[in-house]
């Protein structure tokens, strides 16, 4: 469910802060049907994908989690991280292998921190992307549980 309006860092950040932001990355690889994280889990790190595909998905009593969106090359995967309590409020499993920049969040406030132009940008990406999730999952939901959908033609 990944779409051309998916908030990106490469085009979120300006290439100075991108820059800054990459020293902190590492590479990390995560199998096909690992958990990166469960809602209520602690949110001390975040991954933008290189490749394969993330399924961010929330609990729904009495059935299995629902899948509100699949992330792929580019997304960020993890918001919960930039704000307190950093507590996550989805989940999210690898649907393929993934390969992925993965940050420690506590690094990158701190780095937010000591340069508040940074912190402005990484701010205003997450919350693009935070927005655009939340009307992911709005859609996704009505979809599910509506009786006539969200009226966006599949």
């Amino acid at each position: 469910m990944t779409t051309a309006t998916t908030p990106r860092m490469t085009r979120s950040l300006p290439a100075e802060h991108r820059g800054t932001l990459m020293t902190l990355a590492r590479e990390a690889s995560v199998p096909q049907g690992t958990r990166l994280f469960d809602e209520g889990g602690r949110a001390d790190r975040f991954w933008i994908v290189r490749t394969g595909t993330v399924a961010l998905d929330v609990r729904v009593p009495g059935r299995r989690p629902a899948v509100i969106e699949t992330l792929g090359f580019g997304d960020l995967v993890g918001c919960s991280w930039l704000f307190p309590p950093h507590v996550w409020h989805m989940g999210a499993e690898a649907v393929t292998p993934v390969r992925a920049w993965e940050f420690d969040a506590g690094a990158v406030r701190d780095l937010c921190r000591s340069d508040p132009r940074l912190g402005e940008a990484v701010g205003r990406w997450v919350g693009l992307v935070l927005a655009h999730r939340l009307h992911a999952a709005r859609t996704r939901l009505l979809d599910l549980y509506a009786p006539y959908g969200s009226g966006i033609p599949g």
